[in-house]
C-alpha cells in the first residue's frame, strides 16, 4: 500500500511542478507540449485503480481520502485550467505548503458573487469603450492601445481593493507604454478631457514629453472605505528602467513614516513580456528586493504578456520557456493566467496579494493576452506575423465573452450591460466636447505635498546661502566620531585614524578630506536631515578613506559613529550596494524624488562606472525637470584620478557630464579642498533649490598633505564656485 501511495504522491508532485506546462493559459490556444509525467499510466496506474482511495493531502480540504479519479480531476482543475502556477522552486517548505492550501483547497477558482462579477464587467466595459472611442475620434493617433489585454483594468482594481483590505495607504505604479492611457483614465482617474487635449496638442506647452510617458496621482477609496493614494510614475521610452525608480520612491515613503515593517506603501510594476525577458535592469531590480538597504516589503509584478515584442516572436527574443523565468531567481511564486478568463485573473490576484502580505516578498502574475493592433496604431503587424494576426482578427473582445458567461449564469441582462456601455460612451462624448472648447481647464503643475517648500528653475532665482557651522559644534561632533564604546576594538590602523580625528577636533591638526565629509554629514544629521548613502563599498569607501562603519577585530560587531551624535538626530543610513549601477542609481533617484528634505547620495566605486547607469542619468536625472516637472536633489559621488591604473580608471569623464548640462538642469562640482566638499554637501540641503549634484571626488587628494582645510574654513563662508589661483594670475598666466 505504501508503494502505491508513493506513486500517488509522485503524481501529485508532478502536477505541482509541471501542471503549468499544459494549462490553458494562452487565449490564442497555441499548442503546448505534452507532459508524459502527468499521465497516470506513466506512474503505473490502470483504469482499475481509478476508484481506489488514497491520501490526497491539501487536495482534500476536509482531509478525507479521495478516489484516484477525483485526485486527478482536482489536480487538473487546479493546475491545468486557466491558471498555471510555478512555486515548487521555492526552498521554504512552509511557503510551498501555504501555497498548496491556497490553490488546491479551492481548485484554484473562487466563486464570485453578482456584485463582484458586475464590477469586473464594468471595468472591462470601461477599458473597451475607451479604446473604441479614441480609435474613432482620433484616427491614426498613436496610443499603444490595451486592446487584447483589457483584463488589466479589472486586475488593477482587484489588486488595489485587496491592498486596501491589507491597510496599504499608498501604491507606486510603474509601467511602460501599452495600456498606459487606459490605466490613466480608468484607474488613475486622470480626466479624459485632459487626455483628449493632449491628443490635440492643446496643452503641449505644459510638458516636454509624449502623453504615454506621463504620470499621475489620485486618491482611490475602496469599497470598504479605505483610502489608497495611487502614484503612476513618469517613465521614458527605455523599457523597464522605471522599475528601480519605483522601488526607491516606495522605500522613501516607508522611511518617511517609519514604516519598519514596510506594510503601508507598496510597489506595483506592470511589465511587457519581451522587455521582462530581455532587459538586464530586471535582474538588477529583482536582486534588490530582499536586500536590507533596498527591500520594500514585496512588489506585485504584472507581466502584460503580449506574446510578441514589436515584431519579434518569443522564440527570437528569449532562451527560456516563459518571459518570467528570470523571476525564479527569487523565492517567489509565478502565476500564469489566461487574460480572457477574468474570474481566473481575480483568483490569481487574490492569492498573489495574500502571499505578498503574508511573506513580504515579490510575487509575479504573468497575464497571457495578445496585441490586437500593431506595436502602435500606425504599425501593420501582418507584415511580419500574418498567420497570428488572422487568428487575432477573429477573436471577440474579452468583454463580450465575459458578458456571455454572465448571461448564461443569469447574473445580468443584456439591457443592463448595454446601459453600462451607453453611460460610458456618453461620459466620454461630454469630456471630448469640453476638451475642444476654449474653457477647458488646464492641469496644475505646481509642486505640492512634500515638495511644496522646494523649487527648481534657474540657479539665479535662488539666493546662495552661508553653509558654515559654529566652530565649537564642529569640534564636538568631530570628537564624538573619534569616541568608541568601552570594549569596542577596531583595526589598529583605524585606531590611528581616530586618534588623528581627535587631534583635528582639538584644532591641533588640519582637516583632511574624510574629516570634512563626515562633518558635513554630522552637522546635517544633528540639524534633522536624514542621510542615505549607498554604493559599491561605500561604507569603507573605495580608497579606504571614509570608514563610516567600523568593525570590531574581536567579534566582528559594527559601530557607526554617525548614529551616535545626539538622541534627537536624524537617521543615518549607509549601505554597501550590490554590484550594480543602473539598478542602484535608479533606486536612489527614486528615493530622492520622494524625500526632498533628505540628503540622498550614490557613490560609484570608480567614477567611470557611472557610464553603466547612463540610461538613468540621461532619461531621468538630467532631463526629468524639463520633461515632467519632476525635481531631484540626488548627489552622485564619482571617485576618479589618473593613478596609473589604465584608461578605465583615469577619469570620470567630466566632458561627458558637461554634454548633459543645459538650462541649469544639473550641477557638476570638482572640489579641490575639504572645505569645498563640506560646503557643497551642506548647500545641497540648506538651499531650497533641488537639482542633481555630481561631485568628482579625488583619489590622491584624500591624503595629500596640501589638501587640507581648517575648522575656521568650515565654520564660516560657503561653497565657492571658483577658487582663483591668485599666484598664477599674478604671474600672467596665458592659458587655463
Amino acid at each position: 500500500v505504501a508503494a502505491i501511495q508513493h506513486r500517488v504522491d509522485m503524481l501529485i508532485r508532478n502536477y505541482r511542478v509541471l501542471g503549468h506546462k499544459i494549462a490553458r493559459i494562452d487565449p490564442l490556444n497555441m499548442p503546448r507540449p505534452r507532459q508524459p509525467e502527468l499521465d497516470p499510466g506513466f506512474h503505473g496506474f490502470t483504469p482499475e485503480d481509478m476508484d481506489t482511495l488514497f491520501d490526497a493531502g491539501s487536495l482534500s480540504p476536509k482531509g478525507e481520502p479521495l478516489k484516484l479519479r477525483t485526485i486527478i480531476q482536482r489536480l487538473r482543475s487546479t493546475y491545468c485550467r486557466s491558471i498555471g502556477v510555478q512555486f515548487m522552486h521555492i526552498d521554504d517548505l512552509s511557503i510551498r505548503d501555504w501555497l498548496c492550501v491556497q490553490v488546491e483547497g479551492t481548485a484554484n477558482r473562487t466563486e464570485l458573487g453578482r456584485e463582484q462579477q458586475l464590477r469586473i464587467l464594468t471595468r472591462l466595459t470601461d477599458a473597451v469603450i475607451f479604446e473604441e472611442f479614441i480609435q474613432k475620434k482620433f484616427i491614426g493617433a498613436k496610443r499603444f492601445s490595451l486592446e487584447g489585454g483589457e483584463s488589466l483594468i479589472p486586475l488593477l482594481e482587484l489588486a488595489i481593493e485587496k491592498a486596501g483590505d491589507h491597510k496599504v495607504d499608498e501604491i507606486v505604479i510603474g509601467m511602460a507604454h501599452r495600456g498606459r492611457l487606459n490605466v490613466l483614465a480608468n484607474i488613475m482617474g486622470k480626466s479624459p478631457r485632459v487626455i483628449f487635449r493632449e491628443f490635440e496638442d492643446k496643452d503641449a506647452s505644459l510638458v516636454g514629453d509624449v502623453k504615454y510617458h506621463l504620470g499621475h496621482h489620485t486618491e482611490w477609496v475602496t469599497h470598504s472605505g479605505h483610502k489608497v493614494h495611487l502614484a503612476l510614475a513618469f517613465n521614458p521610452s527605455h523599457l523597464e528602467f522605471v522599475n528601480p525608480v519605483v522601488l526607491g520612491r516606495t522605500r522613501a515613503q516607508q522611511d518617511r513614516i517609519n514604516d519598519i515593517e514596510r506594510r503601508k506603501s507598496m510597489a506595483l510594476q506592470i511589465h511587457g513580456d519581451a522587455a521582462f525577458a530581455g532587459e538586464g535592469i530586471i535582474q538588477e531590480t529583482l536582486n534588490l528586493s530582499e536586500l536590507e538597504g533596498y527591500t520594500t516589503g514585496g512588489t506585485l509584478h504584472i507581466i502584460l504578456n503580449n506574446q510578441i515584442g514589436f515584431t519579434t516572436n518569443p522564440s527570437e527574443g528569449r532562451s527560456s520557456v516563459y518571459a518570467t523565468d528570470v523571476a525564479k531567481m527569487l523565492q517567489s511564486p509565478i502565476f500564469h493566467v489566461n487574460g480572457e478568463d477574468p474570474e481566473a485573473v481575480a483568483q490569481v490576484i487574490d492569492v498573489a496579494m495574500d502571499y505578498r502580505r503574508r511573506f513580504r516578498r515579490d510575487v509575479f502574475v504573468d497575464m497571457y493576452c495578445y496585441r490586437r493592433r500593431g506595436h502602435n496604431e500606425g504599425d501593420e503587424p501582418a507584415f511580419t506575423q500574418p498567420v497570428l494576426y488572422r487568428h487575432i482578427e477573429k477573436r471577440q473582445p474579452v468583454r463580450e465573452a465575459y458578458l456571455e458567461h454572465m448571461l448564461k449564469l443569469g447574473s445580468i441582462t443584456r439591457e443592463e450591460a448595454e446601459e453600462i456601455a451607453v453611460r460610458r460612451r456618453e461620459m466620454l462624448e461630454e469630456e471630448l466636447t469640453v476638451a475642444r472648447s476654449s474653457e477647458a481647464p488646464r492641469p496644475i503643475s505646481a509642486l505640492r505635498g512634500v515638495w511644496a517648500n522646494y523649487q527648481g528653475g534657474p540657479d539665479r532665482d535662488v539666493p546662495d546661502v552661508d553653509s558654515g557651522v559654529d566652530k565649537d559644534i564642529l569640534k564636538g561632533l568631530l570628537a564624538l566620531q573619534a569616541t568608541l564604546p568601552g570594549e569596542f576594538r577596531p583595526h589598529p590602523k583605524i585606531e590611528r585614524i581616530l586618534d588623528q580625528r581627535a587631534a583635528m577636533a582639538r584644532d591641533e591638526a588640519p582637516l583632511d578630506w574624510a574629516a570634512a565629509e563626515s562633518l558635513a554629514y554630522a552637522t546635517l544629521l544633528t540639524e534633522g536631515t536624514r542621510i542615505r548613502i549607498s554604493g559599491q563599498d561605500s561604507e569603507r569607501g573605495t580608497f579606504s578613506h571614509r570608514h563610516a562603519v567600523l568593525h570590531s577585530i574581536e567579534d566582528g560587531d559594527v559601530y557607526v559613529p554617525l548614529r551616535h551624535l545626539s538622541p534627537r538626530q536624524a537617521p543615518f543610513e549607509i549601505y554597501n550596494s550590490p554590484l550594480s549601477e543602473a539598478g542602484v542609481v535608479g533606486f536612489e533617484y527614486g528615493y530622492s524624488i520622494a524625500y526632498p528634505d533628505g540628503l540622498v547620495i550614490w557613490e560609484a566605486q570608480f567614477g567611470d562606472f557611472f557610464n553603466a547607469a547612463q540610461v538613468i542619468v540621461d532619461q531621468f536625472i538630467s532631463s526629468a525637470e524639463d520633461k515632467w516637472r519632476s525635481l531631484s536633489g540626488l548627489v552622485m559621488l564619482l571617485p576618479h584620478g589618473y593613478e596609473g591604473m589604465g584608461p578605465e580608471h583615469s577619469s570620470a569623464r567630466i566632458e561627458r557630464l558637461f554634454s548633459l548640462t543645459a538650462e541649469d538642469n544639473m550641477q557638476v562640482a570638482y572640489p579641490s579642498t575639504p572645505a569645498q566638499l563640506f560646503h557643497v554637501l551642506r548647500r545641497q540641503v540648506v538651499r531650497p533649490w533641488r537639482k542633481p549634484l555630481i561631485v568628482l571626488t579625488p583619489k590622491s587628494l584624500l591624503r595629500h598633505p596640501k589638501c587640507v582645510s581648517t575648522l575656521d574654513e568650515l565654520a564660516t563662508g560657503r561653497f565657492q564656485r571658483i577658487l582663483p589661483d591668485v599666484k598664477g594670475i599674478a604671474g600672467n598666466v596665458d592659458r587655463v
